[in-house]
């Protein structure tokens, strides 16, 4: 049995829109009439496009996978949607349109804010925050930590780090993702939300604000705009509950290289990496 986990912004290829229309060209369709436009030709252009066509792309990715091989599923930020319209939570359609919704109030929350990688444990990396009024967004494996919040002061805290010997560098995104800044969209994509009806879920899917399977899944949705995605306590998570094998249904291997950070010797793959062995 297999954990089946889906990524999140950052993980596009040039390739993914090929594959969704080889895959799943409804999907393809469906997107193009939802946001009116083909998210895959503009997914440069900012969040509002990047997450739409991810999430069709991990769809069309999970369309490939046996469901009866999966034991539970987990998601990076947006991948939550995937993983939760891929055991039957959200419908499909639900689920692209709220990652729409979602999408369009993140990229409108964006400006004057910023995220920075640093490559230090959580709990130094939580200590740098401080000093400059950011949050931790991402605790993404051992030395692999997001910080974000205030642009100027993202640019300071890149500063200070490399003067302490740490490897940092300033991320290629114009919004305070994962932040307090991002609470004014709590309130619409709530609103959405509880004009969805929800399923049961197949398999368990682990929610990284709390490292566990999902509960109240609405709440939890939102939450996830102003939370850490708590991906290393999560994959650990899944490992102590007897998951051994991990794969990465999405359109890269970024989630599948992580668990091999996080656990040392962890049978973990992607989808790409299992075509060309």
């Amino acid at each position: 049995m297999t954990a089946v986990l889906f990524p999140g912004q950052g993980s596009q290829t040039k390739d993914m829109r090929a594959d969704v229309e080889r895959l799943r060209p409804d999907l393809l369709e469906l997107a193009h009439s939802e946001l009116g436009t083909d998210p895959f030709e503009r997914i440069g252009e900012g969040t509002h496009f990047a997450q739409p066509a991810i999430y069709c792309a991990s769809l069309a990715g999970w369309s490939l996978v046996d469901p009866g091989d999966a034991s539970c599923m987990a998601g990076h930020s947006l991948g939550e949607f995937s993983a939760l319209a891929a055991a039957g939570v959200l419908t499909e359609v639900d689920g692209l349109r709220l990652v729409a919704l979602r999408g369009r109030l993140m990229h409108e929350a964006e400006v004057g804010g910023g995220m920075m990688a640093v490559g230090t444990p959580v709990d130094v990396a939580a200590e740098l925050a401080g000093r400059f009024g950011l949050h931790v967004a991402n605790d993404n494996a051992p030395e692999q930590v997001v910080l974000t919040g205030d642009g100027d002061a993202i640019d300071r805290a890149v500063d200070q780090a490399k003067a302490e010997g740490l490897r940092a560098t300033r991320l290629r995104v114009s919004g305070a993702f994962h932040s307090p800044a991002m609470g004014a969209a709590a309130a619409e994509l709530g609103a959405a939300l509880d004009e969805v009806e929800l399923g049961e879920p197949s398999v368990p899917v682990y929610c990284c604000v709390t490292t566990e399977p999902y509960g109240d899944v609405r709440r939890l949705l939102v939450e996830g705009l102003t939370s850490p995605v708590r991906w290393r306590e999560t994959v650990l998570a899944m490992q102590s509950a007897g998951e051994t094998r991990f794969l990465e249904v999405g359109p890269g291997k970024v989630l599948a290289g992580l668990v091999r950070r996080i656990i040392d010797g962890a049978d973990a793959t992607s989808l790409k990496e299992a075509a060309r062995a």
